[in-house]
């Protein structure tokens, strides 16, 4: 079992990595647009506010922006009001608190099919009781995943009426098939799985693992056609100031839709990965069923770095797809002001992003071969893009939070080949002619349960850097989100909801957080050796009820 003072430091471990994300998110003030007033004349937290590009009065008049001199309702044209701030603020931090639970539940829904998978064609002991202890952490995280789910669509109805309508017509198709298909199909098989073992024959038991599998993939699939649309819409006409469908193909052909549900699901797969990495790491630190817990350290370990090229591979991809449809979203990823031919990547700014560094680590051509994979290829930089989406769409500022941007895409790539690094690193150490270097490697392991917080942190990140460098649109050249909310709810009304969802989600996370560590200190529990390996049996099958694959 844990000791008291390990439990303590790798909660508060993760409590400080939480908080972090929090931060960085709220900062933000995620999800779905413009910055406040006060954000626009300070890019940078750590900047000194100093004259910075954009900030003359000829240079803001140049590029559609308002003066500074102006009243406050003038400055920002796309100011929002109390009850719209306060709406993103509950909106943001329910949706971040969500998104820590579905990529896991579906990266735990593959290994578990998996390791399953593997228990029944071998009749192997150990894999049967892998299964059913990553199986328990699965289904925990599922139940949470649920719980915070239904909230989401209640939002939209009271605190997002306006957008809600505008997009109904659109939306109605693809979340009526994720709950409908998905979900149910999802939810049964997941009954079936958690109750039928013993009773069901094993390869149909085997089945419904897989079903639910494959399930929450097709889940988030619709849910990302939607999201899709809101980032790049497609097959739609406007009529009386709402988007009504005019081709469902074209909402599922969407290119858009297609990278971000590869790199999503991508990134679900290697943030099961790494907490079945992880959770094995410990165990073999503390001496615990070592054979049981080096088979899921090497499998986990393979499959994850496996699944880190692919990661990397669809987000270049789905980066060199923003370059086209939102070029303001990856000019704010980089701090890019002025249009450059063979761009460079900046690795790391330390100091003001608005062109004031006072450290830089840049990596030449680099930005223009992710642009448009050409050594001297041209980038659009933000003060073009912004003169250009004033004449395209009327004044205002069309510029994402800066710093918000430019750093959770960093965070977002860098982790993500930290575990490329850490998962080839164990490969390395687990190869079977290795013997038993990996759990030697105390170090190694200490390092992968550390791990476990970067797949969180870095869907996070992902996922601000994509809403946030969405902004000032919450459905991009359509809808402006100051355009979307529910005009009936005051901001008082949104303010003790907020407040109440914070203390809800603070109250689920100390439950899911115990309910998980205790899972994970349980163990595989006692070894049944005595019980030799069941041959299929029917499902009537008296004996069935006793079957170890």
């Amino acid at each position: 079992m844990l000791e008291n003072g390990e439990v303590v430091t790798f909660m508060a471990i993760a409590v400080a990595l939480l908080a972090i994300a929090i931060v960085v998110f709220v900062s933000g003030v995620h999800g779905l647009v413009v910055a406040p007033a006060w954000w626009s004349r300070c890019p940078s937290p750590w900047s000194w506010c100093g004259v910075t590009p954009g900030s003359t009065a000829p240079e803001r008049r140049r590029l559609g922006l308002p003066v500074r001199g102006m009243s406050a309702a003038v400055r920002l044209p796309h100011r929002e009001s109390m009850t719209v701030l306060l709406s993103r603020w509950q909106f943001g931090i329910t949706i971040t608190y969500h998104f820590l639970f579905v990529p896991l539940t579906i990266g735990l829904a593959l290994l578990v099919a998996v390791m399953q998978t593997l228990a029944y064609r071998k009749r192997d002991g150990d894999w049967e009781r892998l299964s059913r202890f990553f199986g328990m952490l699965f289904l925990i995280n599922l139940a949470m995943g649920i719980v915070t789910g239904i909230v989401q669509e209640f939002q939209f109805g009271m605190n997002w009426s306006d957008y809600s309508v505008f997009v109904g017509n659109i939306f109605g198709a693809p979340l009526a098939m994720e709950g409908l298909f998905a979900f149910f199909l999802e939810s049964t098989f997941v009954g079936l799985w958690m109750f039928g073992r013993g009773r069901l024959s094993p390869r149909v038991h085997l089945a419904t693992i897989w079903t639910v599998s494959v399930g929450s993939i097709v889940s988030a699939f619709f849910i990302l056609a939607a999201n899709s649309w809101m980032q790049h819409p497609v097959g739609y006409r406007i009529v009386d100031h709402k988007a009504e469908l005019t081709d469902f193909w074209a909402v599922l052909r969407n290119s858009t839709l297609w990278w971000a549900f590869a790199h999503t699901v991508l990134a679900s797969f290697l943030t099961g990965a790494m907490l079945v990495l992880g959770v094995s790491a410990w165990h073999l630190l503390k001496g615990r069923d070592t054979q049981a817990f080096r088979r899921s350290a090497r499998l986990s370990a393979a499959f994850g770095f496996i699944i880190s090229i692919l990661v990397i591979f669809s987000g270049d991809s789905q980066a060199r797809l923003f370059e086209s449809q939102q070029p303001m979203k990856m000019a704010a990823a980089e701090a890019l002001y002025h249009t450059t031919t063979g761009a460079s990547f900046s690795l790391l700014t330390i100091g003001n992003l608005s062109g004031i560094p006072i450290f830089q680590i840049r990596v030449p051509h680099l930005e223009s071969l992710i642009a448009d994979l050409s050594w001297n290829g041209k980038v659009d930089g933000i003060y073009n893009i912004q003169h250009a989406e004033v004449l395209r769409y009327g004044p205002g500022s069309y510029i994402p939070v800066i710093w918000v941007t430019y750093w959770s895409f960093r965070i977002m790539v860098g982790l993500g080949f930290l575990m490329l690094a850490a998962t080839a690193w164990t490969c390395w150490l687990s190869r079977r002619r290795a013997q038993d270097r990996l759990q030697r490697s105390r170090w190694t392991l200490r390092v992968l349960v550390a791990c476990i917080a970067a797949p969180f942190l870095a869907n996070t990140a992902g996922w601000i850097f994509t809403e946030m460098g969405r902004q000032p649109w919450i459905v991009y050249g359509l809808l402006r989100t100051d355009q979307a909310f529910s005009p009936s709810v005051s901001a008082t009304d949104v303010a003790i909801t907020l407040g109440l969802f914070v203390l809800l989600y603070t109250v689920l996370g100390i439950i899911d957080g115990l309910l998980m560590t205790r899972t994970a200190r349980h163990g595989l529990g006692p070894r049944d050796e005595d019980r030799p390996p069941q041959q299929e049996q029917g499902q009537g099958d008296e004996t069935s009820h006793d079957l170890v694959y």
